[in-house]
């Protein structure tokens, strides 16, 4: 075998892992670089690594010298021993240091988890032409990303679709950069109060529906936190009771008659 196509974070980090699989020092091969390593959007998705291909140079002494492959469980450790210009190609993703938090599972030192949410969001307003700002309000379970600005329909969406995908995605980027679970819940305008508001209003009214007909009512399929809206003004009604049927992401409310 006289090439190898090898990937990494990084270039260094590609180059590493060809020369861990040879088991040779850098000084036995060339180096083409395929193709450079890309962030993707926000660093989340789309997310690229480098490729190279890794040539073995004639050893001088006697022709080509045969190589075999590192044994996979070795891998890491002589990706470890190589140090190719580190200096040459740092970024800020290798210039901090990550730990285990579980099977899998890792998380990267030296940055606020909420402050680089805040930077997400901040970037996402950015993108959409939003001029936005965020205020932390920590709490005892959970913390709250208040977004203050503009638009911020746009960053709502149609019922608050838009607000809870950039919720989920917040909660992801803050939980890359913390050691334990972080919970985050996103507001803007005061949408989460206004909106549990209506959906209040809406049980109400959906189970004097109930009560007058005496048939059950299926409400539109609910994300989990908007269903648990409507169980909880309900769960002390005394003529209708309500459960949930279907299968995310198209779970819906049963608003029902009790039993006489």
């Amino acid at each position: 075998m006289s090439k190898i196509v090898a990937t990494g974070k990084t270039i260094e980090d590609a180059v590493a892992q060809g020369l861990a699989r040879w088991g040779v020092s850098q000084d036995r091969v060339s180096v083409q670089v395929l193709s450079q390593p890309s962030r993707g959007f926000l660093g989340l998705f789309g997310v690229k690594e480098a490729k190279v291909e890794l040539t073995l140079l004639p050893d001088h002494a006697g022709g080509d010298s045969p190589v075999k492959e590192a044994p996979s469980n070795t891998q890491a450790a002589s990706a470890k021993e190589v140090q190719i210009s580190h200096t040459s190609v740092m970024t800020s993703e290798t210039a901090v240091t990550t730990k285990a938090e579980g099977p899998g599972a890792a998380y990267i030192e030296g940055k606020d988890p909420y402050q680089e949410a805040i930077a997400f969001l901040l970037d996402t307003g950015q993108a959409m032409g939003l001029d936005i700002t965020v205020e932390l309000e920590k709490g005892k379970d959970y913390a709250t990303l208040q977004i203050s600005g503009a638009g911020l329909g746009l960053m709502i969406g149609r019922r608050g679709q838009t607000l809870d995908a950039l919720q989920y995605l917040a909660n992801i980027v803050a939980n890359r950069y913390s050691d334990s679970y972080l919970r985050i819940v996103l507001d803007a305008e005061n949408f989460r109060d206004r909106r549990r508001k209506t959906l209040e209003d809406l049980a109400d009214r959906l189970a004097g529906r109930v009560l007058k007909t005496r048939k059950e009512i299926v409400l539109e399929p609910m994300p989990a936190a908007e269903r648990k809206v409507i169980h909880a003004k309900l769960q002390s009604h005394g003529a209708v009771k309500t459960y949930s049927k279907g299968e995310e992401p198209n779970r819906r409310v049963v608003i029902t008659p009790k039993s006489s």
